[in-house]
């Protein structure tokens, strides 16, 4: 099945790649960093919504890490478990202890506005990943570094439609999250069908692979399914299978199972959204800003998605992605 490309704001990624080395500023201290070619001594903390042993926020905090390492820069990683007064800690916290820079992923924005607000206020730079591209120039961000949703769930719908999928599920693994709405809403815009909203829990794989079983098996003309993240998207491949529903599946981003699926044709496409450079770039950003007073975007998100995986390119992407760097 022949997908159309998504496209990336490449040149942005590079422009940061091949200028991360450059900055001409002096670092705020003379703190040991974590190594790499930069000497500038920063420390950065990123704060996001996800869950430990999320295999999504695994990759992303991998980017960061290997962003610290290049740089010469202390990288923290924090997650709130989904839990955003959790998540406005966390970055109290880290205002609290001076750090240089924030990268902080907004799935529930007005819960952050107070905590993002009181960083700024104090100088501290902030620069937001994955959700809430939508409100992070009113919040006052640098930059916002993601996919636009809206676009990546309009493309799986009509990547979808293409397969003949008249009726489908999108899956839900996050209540409350905004970026995984508006992909829902764009789904069923893509896909011109009948979309219905499934909602799960992926902090419980099992819970979530017997609602989906369940209602493939209560409702036989369901013939599609849109997850929205790899855990979930693993489990639903045991969902279809159990149900005996000829459900076509779909999922967004990416792990060893969802690659491996997608090379042997039980899943059709993964959207792709290159997660490991929501947590690199924005590492690589924050210290041009400390360093040398730049800004990346022109006022617009930096752009890391949607690409597609499909089966022409899941083995090139497979063993990336077992790595944990895809």
């Amino acid at each position: 099945m022949k997908l159309r490309k998504g496209v990336v704001v490449a040149a942005s990624a590079a422009l940061l790649l091949a200028a991360g080395c450059s900055g001409t500023g002096q670092a705020p201290s003379a703190e040991s960093a974590g190594g790499g070619g930069g000497t500038y001594g920063y420390n950065f903390t990123v704060v996001t919504h996800g869950a430990a042993g999320d295999t999504f926020w695994d990759v992303v905090k991998k980017g960061a890490e290997q962003a610290g390492t290049d740089e010469g820069v202390t990288v923290t990683y924090r997650d709130s478990n989904g839990d955003p007064a959790r998540q406005s800690q966390l970055i109290d916290a880290a205002v609290n202890e001076g750090v240089d820079g924030i990268v902080v992923s907004m799935a529930n924005p007005d819960a952050l506005r107070s905590s993002i607000e009181a960083a700024e206020a104090k100088g501290i730079p902030v620069i937001t990943i994955n959700s809430g591209q939508d409100r992070s120039a009113e919040f006052g961000a640098l930059a916002h570094v993601g996919q636009d949703e809206g676009i990546a769930g309009r493309g799986a719908g009509e990547q979808m439609a293409a397969a003949g999928v008249t009726k489908a599920l999108c899956v839900i693994q996050e209540a409350g999250n905004i970026g995984l709405e508006q992909r829902c809403a764009g789904f069923a815009e893509g896909l011109g069908g009948s979309v219905e909203n499934l909602q799960v829990e992926n902090s419980n794989p099992t819970g979530a692979q017997a609602t989906i079983r369940a209602k493939l098996q209560s409702d036989p003309s369901i013939n599609g399914v849109l997850t929205l993240g790899p855990v979930i998207g693993a489990v639903a491949i045991n969902a279809v299978a159990e149900s005996g529903s000829s459900a076509q599946l779909a999922t967004f981003d990416l792990n060893g199972d969802v690659t491996q699926a997608i090379a042997d044709g039980t899943m059709l496409f993964a959207v792709d959204q290159q997660q490991y450079t929501q947590g690199y770039l924005p590492i690589v950003m924050l210290t041009l800003y400390k360093s040398n007073l730049n800004t990346i975007g022109g006022g617009q998100p930096v752009l890391t998605g949607p690409g597609y995986v499909t089966r022409e390119n899941a083995a090139q992407v497979q063993d990336l992605a077992t790595q944990g760097t895809r």
